[in-house]
């Protein structure tokens, strides 16, 4: 089956299709998991029958510590859930991974649903964590594997949108049942949870596996049904035997560049290289898990996990429940300008800028709250002030540190790449999540509206980092991405263009049917 002509860089992939587009729509749907369950925590901590029954009859607040334990466990057991995760879906596939990830999830919402006490709350927050940690490391990398370059952008922003919507269902719910006086006003918010896994887990049994799993495992005839399947386009389509002729020649390039060998020694590759190299496996794994460490260190989840409680200690706001469920709609109405925005400005300039517009943002909330702490007036203007740093980061460092990571690994180290890179951001979000009550509860810290002086600085830190170290992968293929970042480097891989494929420099743009490409043994190593 003849191909395009040799190293044409425009038949690398088929057109983009209404069904080919559905379907990696749906994958985004896992967000609603990191979001619902990010969310509904921090009304859950302000509700009095959760509170007593954590701390005792009588009791009006969490004390510091369990505030700390609550909110963090689960992001201890999601960053061990996504380093195993990366494993599990290169020795299965992906989509059976996130499967199994919904799964452990639904078991760690059961306990707490049947939770009486702080142990097994925290229990049932570990056991969950790992779910969401196989869900939010995979999705990811599924949705990267499987989306057509031109609107991947705007698909793996889509998982953010979600984790948006989560996020703003949850605050829902706990608006919805703030006021019950037994235990139902926290285990509704709770259990609701499984609907969401359900609902993933039930979907991903009726979508194709990604075509770059089959070809690292050497079922290249699987992988060829599946990327007609994600196509929507006949297996003897020139469109899918060129673009799978691109996907195994960038896959035999860095198996000869990098050889895998045992499994210590593909975790080993993750770390080679050299700094000064853009390309390097070692300096794309720094890229991505310091990618989400910035993610974080934009202070947006202080909002979400804290926001409930912080806006109780201002002692100014009637309704503390009504202004975090106004962040959060925020957060919704806002992210999907990423989904145009991350296509036709790119990732790059979205970061840089993203980051300088939160950092101001920030930092006027501080100097407010810290010149004015008592006027309602001045509260009413930081409460604006936090709602544009919402969107600042709802149409920016949101979707924009997913989609990166989701594009700058080649095949062979992908699934551990995005697996680091995502523990990575559930690291730091533990890290933040234990922290952040020491920083500001009246006992500890009391830090109140000047924490943003800190947050503020660290979005200075993330504009730096932008602007030195993102490389612009908008409109490229996963496979062009790894040609960009040989030849280019951050500040000027704007101007990059495709000029080649692997196919044409590797022989292989006349190609015979699928079924008669080398190595259908499945032999990963070969």
């Amino acid at each position: 089956m003849a191909g395009g002509p040799a190293g044409d860089v425009s038949r690398v992939e088929a057109p983009v299709t209404v069904k080919a587009y559905l379907m990696c729509v749906f994958a985004a749907f896992g967000g609603i998991f990191f979001g619902y369950d990010s969310g509904y925590i921090s009304g859950v901590m302000g509700m009095s029958s959760f509170i007593e029954m954590i701390e005792g009859p009588g009791a009006t607040t969490l004390t510091s510590s369990n505030k700390s334990l609550i909110t963090s466990i689960l992001s201890a057991g999601t960053f061990f859930g996504a380093l195993i995760a990366g494993d599990i879906a290169d020795w299965i596939g992906r989509r059976i991974t996130v499967i199994i990830g919904c799964a452990i999830f639904i078991v760690g919402v059961i306990l707490q649903v049947a939770a009486n006490n702080l142990g097994l709350i925290v229990a049932g927050r570990l056991v969950a964590g790992w779910g969401v940690g196989f869900v939010s490391a995979i999705i990811i990398l599924y949705m990267s594997e499987i989306a057509p370059r031109k609107v991947r952008g705007a698909i793996v922003s889509g998982y953010q949108f979600c984790i948006c919507v989560g996020l703003l269902l949850a605050s829902c719910v706990n608006y919805g049942t703030q006021e019950r006086t037994d235990t139902s006003a926290y285990r509704i918010p709770i259990g609701l949870q499984i609907l969401w896994a359900l609902i993933l887990g039930g979907g991903l049994f009726f979508l194709p596996e990604s075509p770059r799993y089959f070809v690292r495992k050497g079922q290249l005839d699987d992988a060829a049904s599946a990327l007609a399947s994600l196509r929507d386009q006949p297996l003897e389509s020139s469109y899918i035997q060129d673009e799978l002729a691109e996907i195994i020649a960038n896959n035999e390039f860095e198996m000869a560049a990098v050889p895998q060998g045992s499994y210590l020694n593909a975790w080993h590759n993750c770390f080679k290289g050299s700094l000064s190299n853009p390309a390097s496996y070692l300096r794309r794994t720094i890229l991505g898990t310091s990618m989400q460490m910035m993610q974080q260190w934009t202070g947006v989840n202080f909002v979400f996990y804290f926001g409930t409680t912080f806006f109780m200690q201002l002692g100014t706001i009637e309704n503390p429940f009504l202004i975090s469920m106004i962040t959060t709609l925020v957060n919704v109405c806002t992210t999907p300008i990423s989904f145009w925005t991350m296509e036709r400005v790119g990732r790059r300039a979205l970061l840089i800028w993203g980051a300088f517009g939160m950092c101001v943002c920030q930092f006027i909330v501080a100097i407010i709250g810290t010149v004015r702490p008592d006027d309602t007036n001045a509260v009413k203007a930081m409460i604006a002030f936090i709602c544009i740093y919402i969107a600042f980061f709802a149409t920016t460092w949101g979707p924009g540190a997913w989609v990166v990571i989701g594009e700058i690994f080649p095949l062979p180290m992908r699934a551990k790449g995005v697996a680091l890179s995502t523990a990575s951001n559930w690291l730091w979000n533990c890290i933040i999540a234990v922290i952040t009550p020491y920083m500001v509860d009246e006992d500890k810290g009391n830090l109140g509206a000047k924490v943003f002086f800190i947050w503020g600085s660290l979005c200075a830190c993330c504009f730096v980092y932008a602007y030195l170290l993102v490389p612009e992968t908008k409109g490229l293929t996963l496979e062009q991405v790894d040609q960009m970042l040989v030849e280019a480097t951050p500040r000027t891989s704007a101007k990059w263009v495709p000029h080649t494929t692997f196919a044409a420099e590797m022989g292989m743009t006349e190609k015979a049917k699928v079924g008669h490409l080398e190595n259908p043994s499945g032999d990963e190593s070969a």
